[in-house]
């Protein structure tokens, strides 16, 4: 699948999970000094490779008879920022929701730190312009998404697919954070907390899928190899 494919098919994924809406978003991968995004205007439902468009680092049309998305400005200065090789620009209900209330998206949840701690909030601007894309690029120091105030989400990866991952993660974080609220205050992760986790993945090789090593002693063992519960932001172990 090349990379115009690759582009088309995460828009349509990502609409399917009700995080893109009619035209509403943008989704990118880069390839060198190539950067496929999609086109301005396509209903990223039935986004196909043709609505992708192929641009420089320098914003200039390599490949497609489409203008690439009013956002062309966010997806290079991500890239020129971060070295991220996918970005993913959605409108996900829950976390547009917080970003119309929050400054800032604490750590409820343990799988927060997976996009590198509190989610920044960055400032408002009008869409498209030079100035959301310096807040959006600020908000995403040495994270893996950011929020935009009055607006939506970012998330980049080292891979469309990581990417996607971190955007459906974002979101889910976003509608605990809303239910947990209906509730009461949400409890946070102290920063000790938040450092026995890291500490615990890394001992633990979290999030990767490993063999079980069968001790000759027991040959009887049915299953050598554990189910895996699959990806997408579950809770693995």
């Amino acid at each position: 699948m090349d990379n115009r494919e690759q582009v088309a098919a995460a828009a349509r994924r990502l609409a399917t999970e009700g995080l893109l809406v009619g035209t509403a978003g943008n989704v990118s991968l880069r390839d060198g000094d190539r950067i496929a995004l999609t086109a301005t205007g396509v209903v990223l439902r039935d986004c196909t490779e043709e609505q992708v468009t192929v641009v420089s680092t320098a914003g200039d049309v390599l490949e497609g008879d489409l203008q690439p998305t009013s956002e062309l400005d966010l997806h290079l200065d991500v890239y020129a920022a971060t070295g991220a090789a996918a970005v993913v620009h959605t409108h996900a209900p829950f976390s547009t929701a917080v970003a119309c209330v929050l400054d800032e998206l604490p750590v409820i949840h343990y799988q927060h730190l997976l996009l590198g701690g509190p989610v920044r909030v960055a400032p408002y601007a009008t869409f498209g312009t030079a100035q959301l894309a310096a807040n959006v690029r600020e908000a995403l120091a040495d994270r893996q998404a950011a929020l935009m105030a009055n607006h939506g989400s970012v998330a980049i990866g080292g891979s469309l697919e990581k990417a996607v991952e971190n955007a459906l993660l974002l979101e889910w974080l976003a509608t605990l954070h809303h239910r947990a609220s209906e509730l009461g205050a949400p409890k946070t992760l102290t920063d000790e907390e938040q450092a026995d986790v890291i500490h615990q993945a890394l001992q633990r090789n979290y999030g990767t899928t490993s063999r079980v090593n069968v001790d000759s002693n027991n040959p009887s063992s049915d299953n050598p190899t554990p189910h895996n519960p699959g990806s997408n932001n579950q809770e693995k172990s």
